[in-house]
């Protein structure tokens, strides 16, 4: 079983890693590099603040050393994604539950709503420079939200009586009902209209990770019976 798990694992997250990498190249990236242009006073929210300040700027270019960085981290985050994916699947395969890779997409989506998008409604994914609140009251409130919701969305697939679903009701609401750490004050340099992009293709590009890992998961899984 140990080993099973391993592989299944390994081989799903970084493949995963490598198609993720690439969808945040191409939608997430762009819009990091631009705001980065804001940051640092390249460009200026509302036009122009004084001679010479352009209106648009050049984004940077491939960097290896960035990119390359990029890569690495995105294949450790999503790897240990997998091992959290795959411990559960092998909790249910020993439950009896079937997994296949049709049912892998419902376990990835499920890990991208308990680890992105429940988060996401407190915490949304932010742009340098965005104002923030303490950065260990967010991490506590994080890390509750995604236990919490992770266990609300397996009482709620494999509860077996009323009480079980209302305790899973519960857990998916008490974080929100507490509510994520806010900023004194709400600024930054760059422009909402930017951050509110970056958020949903930060999002879309998990929900499409997400997905493709647990259809992997679930292939690698049975391949290796």
């Amino acid at each position: 079983m140990l080993t099973r798990i391993l592989t299944t694992a390994i081989f799903a997250g970084f493949i995963t890693a490598f198609l993720a990498a690439l969808l945040q190249f191409l939608l997430v990236q762009p819009l990091l590099l631009h705001s980065e242009l804001f940051e640092s006073g390249v460009m200026q929210h509302f036009g122009t603040s004084g001679a010479g300040t352009p209106a648009h700027a050049e984004l940077p270019g491939f960097d290896p050393l960035r990119d390359g960085m990029s890569v690495l981290f995105t294949a450790v985050i999503y790897t240990g994604y997998a091992f959290l994916l795959v411990a559960g699947i092998a909790l249910a395969s020993e439950q009896g539950h079937e997994i296949t890779p049709r049912t892998g997409i419902l376990w990835g989506i499920a890990g991208f709503v308990a680890v992105q998008l429940a988060p996401a409604m407190g915490l949304p994914p932010e742009l340098p420079g965005a104002a923030a609140a303490d950065v260990a009251a967010r991490q506590v409130w994080w890390f509750g939200t995604v236990a919490a919701t992770a266990l609300g969305l397996w009482l709620v697939a494999f509860g077996r009586s009323p009480v079980i679903w209302a305790v899973a009701l519960l857990c998916l609401a008490v974080p929100h009902i507490i509510g994520a750490p806010e900023p004194d004050v709400f600024t930054g340099p760059v422009p909402p209209e930017i951050a509110a992009h970056f958020a949903a293709r930060a999002l879309g590009v998990g929900l499409a990770s997400w997905s493709i890992l647990g259809m992997l998961a679930g292939y690698f899984w049975n391949k290796e019976a």
